[in-house]
């Protein structure tokens, strides 16, 4: 079994804080930026960052579904991770500077991919569509916290 890691970022024109509470707010403003690619939205505990407790299914392809349910952290500032409990899939959140009045943000994925061919289509197409998937998100968080 591969690592397989796919990262997608984006400038966004607010402030760091305002666009990391954004990130870290699952029951307000994260449902609304998520695509259509995740389903069966649910807070279970928390709902505010460090010590929430959120599930999804994310429909990568037509035939892949992942059922999430993820324990969010944040182990310094501007970061965000999301640890699946079902599976090894961790996916990082940093909001850093990026100028004046201005945000990056970066997320990256890794999970443990699989082996033989099916291992090698994986690490060579999956990345490619969670970048799409998350090109999406940021684009509908861009257009939250840029109001």
């Amino acid at each position: 079994m591969a690592q397989v890691e796919a990262t997608t970022e984006r400038v966004v024109a607010a402030q760091p804080d305002d666009v990391f509470d954004a990130l870290a707010d699952y029951t307000g403003t994260r449902p609304k930026v998520l695509s259509e690619h995740f389903s069966e939205y649910e807070v279970r505990e928390g709902g505010d960052g460090e010590g929430s407790l959120v599930h999804w299914k994310l429909q990568a392809t037509s035939k892949r579904v992942r059922d999430c349910l993820l324990e969010v952290s944040e182990p310094t500032d501007g970061e965000l991770v999301e640890k699946d409990r079902n599976s090894t899939m961790v996916t990082t959140w940093r909001v850093t500077p990026a100028g004046e009045g201005k945000s990056r943000v970066v997320v990256t994925t890794v999970w443990n991919g699989a082996g033989g061919i099916g291992g090698f289509f994986e690490k060579t197409f999956a990345p490619k569509g969670l970048g799409r998937i998350y090109d999406e998100v940021l684009a509908k968080l861009a257009t939250e916290v840029e109001k």
